[in-house]
């Protein structure tokens, strides 16, 4: 399952990464983006590559 981690001293809270998320993964809270229905996560990578500020890391887990 993949794991987004989001550094939010980097985040400007533009909401790239909210709108090309296919599964509706991210939400924007307080002015930053957040994870808000993680479980959905299909691992496309959207939010990482669209982020102008490089601040969406999508990793995979290793159990």
């Amino acid at each position: 399952m993949p794991r987004i981690e989001i550094n939010e001293k980097w985040c400007k809270g533009c909401g790239i990464c909210v709108a090309f998320c296919p599964k509706q993964v991210l939400g924007l809270e307080n002015g930053k983006s957040t994870v808000v229905n993680g479980d959905a996560c299909i691992n496309c990578k959207l939010c990482e590559y669209r982020c102008p500020d490089f601040a969406i890391f999508v990793k995979e887990d290793q159990a």
